[in-house]
């Protein structure tokens, strides 16, 4: 295994130890082997999937972090946009919309909250996203029996303690999310300019590495603004990150 990629996921992984507050798990099924994790988390709250525990399958290609992880529920579940046959997800993060600036703990916090704000009109599961399309009371009842049967969550129907998945709330949580989820990109760059980070990141490295980088020469924030840095610190900043890989 390449020594950056392998640098990379094991950096990803104790990132990912060391966050206490996301509910997000990452490990090897093999400490030998760090081409295929398991990523767990749980479902997210006013959710069909409320206090369930679900498990994803992740494979790393060769080209990663240029191209983005294979994941896949281990966990069976009831839901427009995960195969309730093979767990295979539709996902733009996970294809198109994929970039090397994402990291596999961001990628399970984007299938958490794809499961607060399904897509039954871009569906991966055309069965279950005609139930939510035509009867979402009989999807919400479905999607819940199979969160307490297979992701081990209580024995309730949905609202009874938590107020009940109603689409606006649904709408709601996933708006918080993705602004949370975009506070959370955008804090990694420490004011500098995404752009001006980005194009170093494309080489290779990743953020915090580079926003290291900045710091450690110097270079002036800029109030955010992207500018093309001067030859003599473009060397100063490759130089840094190299020895630092």
């Amino acid at each position: 295994m390449a020594g950056n990629r392998a640098r990379r996921i094991t950096k990803e992984m104790s990132d990912v130890q060391n966050d206490t507050h996301s509910g997000i798990f990452l490990e090897p099924y093999n400490d030998d082997d760090l081409t295929r994790l398991k990523g767990t988390f749980k479902g997210p709250p006013d959710t069909p999937y409320e206090g369930g525990r679900f498990e994803v399958d992740i494979r790393i290609p060769n080209e990663y972090p240029f191209r983005p992880p294979v994941m896949k529920f281990q966990t069976k579940i009831w839901h427009p946009n995960v195969s309730s046959q093979t767990g295979a997800i539709c996902l733009d993060t996970l294809s198109s919309a994929w970039s090397p600036v994402l990291t596999l703990k961001s990628a399970l916090i984007s299938l958490q909250s794809l499961l607060s704000s399904p897509e039954p009109k871009d569906p991966q599961d055309a069965e279950v996203a005609g139930m939510l399309i035509k009867n979402p009371a009989e999807f919400d009842h479905k999607a819940r029996s199979w969160a307490v049967k297979y992701a081990g969550a209580p024995k309730r129907e949905v609202g009874e303690s938590s107020g009940g998945a109603t689409a606006e709330s649904i709408k709601r949580k996933a708006q918080e999310a993705k602004e949370k989820e975009e506070k959370a990109k955008l804090a990694q760059y420490h004011g500098y300019n995404k752009d001006l980070i980005d194009r170093f990141v494309a080489m290779g490295f990743d953020v915090p590495s580079v926003v290291s980088a900045f710091e450690f020469v110097g270079i002036d924030r800029m109030n955010g603004e992207d500018y093309e840095l001067e030859e003599a610190y473009m060397g100063d900043i490759t130089a840094r990150l190299f020895n630092e890989a």
